[in-house]
């Protein structure tokens, strides 16, 4: 057990000192190394998998609630996230890792995996991701305009550029919510 002890508090000496000297290089440019990425998202999964689980998700159906999702998703995710038939963005190119491109995922078919993909998606918005550039919109938006916003990526599996353009257009006139008053 002593020697067990031992292997591991020098292992452990050896990885911070190899660490703390600069041989993880932490630049955007650069992947992670393999054991790293593992690592990031089995934690990513089960820290998102386990605050998410008892979310109740409203129904997400409703036009309006659509039109609300593609406005503030037009506004707040293109730079990262894209949408159909917009070129991938300076921002989104230097990402590391890239965010997900939700219009080219294939829709859920499966009630159970679209109720838990839902929930994820609105934990996410919600509370953002560490060292990812996700920021946590429910700082500055409420739970209904994040419902909003998971009801649109919901449904951008597969949606055409008419299609988003016909959305985002119709929701031109939606305020966002963030304006100047003259109060």
């Amino acid at each position: 057990m002593k020697k067990i002890f031992s292997l591991l508090l020098v292992s452990f000496i050896l990885v911070v000192i190899a660490l703390g000297s600069g041989a993880y290089n932490m630049a955007a440019t650069e992947k992670h190394w393999i054991i790293t990425e593992k690592i990031i998202e089995w934690v990513r999964e089960s820290s998102i998998e386990a605050r998410a689980k008892d979310l109740e998700v409203p129904p997400l159906d409703g036009a309006e609630l659509l039109l609300k999702g593609a406005h503030h998703y037009h506004a707040m995710c293109t730079a990262c996230h894209l949408a159909p038939g917009l070129e991938p963005t300076e921002l989104s190119i230097g990402l590391y890792p890239q965010a997900p491109v939700f219009y080219q995922r294939k829709p859920d078919n499966d009630h159970t995996e679209k109720l838990n993909r839902a929930k994820a998606y609105f934990w996410v918005i919600k509370n953002g991701l560490k060292m990812t550039a996700m920021p946590a919109w429910g700082l500055s938006h409420d739970d209904n305009t994040i419902w909003a916003m998971v009801a649109f990526v919901l449904n951008m599996g597969n949606m055409t550029p008419e299609q988003y353009e016909n959305l985002t257009h119709s929701s031109k006139n939606h305020t966002h919510g963030h304006e100047q008053s003259d109060h």
